[in-house]
């Protein structure tokens, strides 16, 4: 903590809902050093509320105990090893150490700061959904090993401590008292599949040795699981020569996971890329649509459509169409062209009935989203269906009461059928715009240029 900036001195506040002296705090420069050297007279002057000095002062308290009997146990240590050194050595020497360096991460560790996405979520102080999910725990694991110089081994007490940061900053994630053990799980497995390629790196070894795990040693597991990775090790050898009957194996258990309402959602990824080899062959051949998704219904699922364009191309759809419309909405709104379509009309009498800010940038992107194809001259109908039934057969959005925020609803359509349901117009846009990439269907020329403009933005042409 002594070597905080005064803007982690702000996040560390927020964390512990005391959001309220950030203003101060950073109006008078109060960094790690500063906070720790406040006594009570200081404190009184920077906080107004007595319960926020109260609380202020608790937790400074309490992180200058742990210092200093962190500072008394190292002295006991060095001075039990001149005395004991049999006693104070090797592994209790290694241990002792151990514990002294979670604990100094544990006094400095805070929240990273999450991606606007997230944050939006986050706001809404609602549970999110699978895919926002993933989100979260990825950047928890990438924080965490950043705390942890790079190890992928946290012990128990680290996930503790991340778990716990995470649910007091937000504690509506914490569900009927079972949050902390799901979002714990969560993160360990997180770090089983970022371990799982790199089987070769000698702290994998090291760490494998230490559990009674030989080379080429593997768990037992069931047939399954032993075909999984008989798959998986194919997948890298003879990717064009996998055999039939492995590959129903998958495709059975993908549908069979699809008709769960609790889904093993790290498995679902694990045989969604071990079948993407004849899933594209299937695509590029032409199959029939229906076809592809009956033998992948998860394909249906916005983040298996996001995770399989990223896949193909390497790149984060739904990051880039957020930052695409919060860079291009005002300047759409502002065009001559839309100020009389039916669109704008509509928003601009909705703006009017509310003043929260973050309604009315909702708003304003959904609009501007909906307006795009009317900007570059191209076809509305082939784009997104506003109140009407849907008519085209190529992907396009069906869209209802775009500017209610209680009863919008967002849906993606290929051939007049509904292939997946969508929160906002953010997410409709981006898997608008990869289900043309994923399913290789042609973009209809008189929708071309709208198209054009955000794969142009999307791949940073």
């Amino acid at each position: 903590m002594e070597n905080w900036s005064v803007e982690q001195v702000c996040n560390w506040l927020k964390q512990r809902n005391l959001a309220e002296l950030v203003p101060k705090f950073r109006e008078e420069e109060v960094s790690g050093a500063a906070l720790l050297a406040l006594n009570d007279r200081m404190v009184q002057q920077l906080v107004k509320k007595i319960g926020h000095q109260a609380v202020l002062m608790d937790l400074i308290k309490k992180y200058q105990q742990q210092k200093s009997g962190l500072e008394s146990l190292t002295y006991c240590c060095e001075t039990a090893s001149q005395k004991f050194p049999e006693v104070i050595s090797g592994k209790n020497l290694k241990s002792f150490f151990a514990r002294y360096k979670t604990l100094q991460w544990t006094s400095s560790y805070a929240l990273p700061d999450f991606p606007y996405d997230v944050k939006c979520v986050l706001a809404e102080k609602k549970c999110p959904d699978h895919s926002m999910r993933i989100r979260i725990i990825e950047f928890l694991q990438a924080d965490m090993t950043k705390y942890l110089e790079g190890s992928l081994y946290p012990n128990s007490q680290q996930y503790n401590i991340v778990v716990n940061a995470l649910l007091q900053a937000y504690p509506f994630l914490d569900e009927d008292g079972n949050g902390f053990l799901l979002w714990k799980r969560a993160l360990k497995d997180r770090f089983k599949y970022v371990r799982r390629p790199i089987e070769d790196d000698e702290q994998v070894l090291r760490n494998k040795r230490k559990f009674g795990h030989r080379r080429g040693q593997t768990r037992k597991s069931s047939s399954a699981e032993n075909n999984l990775n008989d798959v998986q090790g194919q997948v890298e050898e003879e990717p064009a020569h996998l055999k039939g009957s492995t590959m129903d194996l998958h495709i059975k258990w993908l549908n069979r996971e699809y008709m769960k309402t609790q889904r093993n959602w790290e498995e679902v990824d694990n045989r969604m890329n071990v079948t993407i080899e004849i899933r594209r062959k299937m695509i590029s051949n032409k199959a029939p649509l229906k076809d592809i998704l009956r033998l992948f219904p998860f394909l249906r699922c916005p983040y298996q459509l996001f995770r399989e364009f990223q896949l193909l191309t390497h790149m984060d759809i739904y990051k880039k169409t957020v930052e695409i419309l919060e860079i291009y909405s005002e300047n759409i709104l502002s065009l001559y062209v839309v100020r009389n379509n039916p669109i704008n009309i509509m928003l601009q009498e909705n703006l009017k009935q509310h003043t929260e800010e973050d309604v009315l940038k909702y708003m304003k992107m959904t609009a501007a989203c909906l307006l795009l194809p009317e900007v570059f001259g191209d076809d509305s109908s082939l784009f997104a269906a506003v109140n009407e039934e849907v008519k085209a057969v190529t992907p396009v959005l069906e869209v209802k009461n775009p500017f209610n925020v209680d009863s919008c609803q967002f849906a993606l359509y290929v051939e007049r059928e509904e292939l997946a349901q969508l929160d906002d117009c953010t997410m409709a846009l981006a898997a608008l715009v990869a289900a043309f990439h994923v399913f290789d269907i042609p973009c209809p020329k008189r929708i071309h240029r709208t198209l054009n403009f955000l794969e142009s933005l999307v791949f940073e042409v």
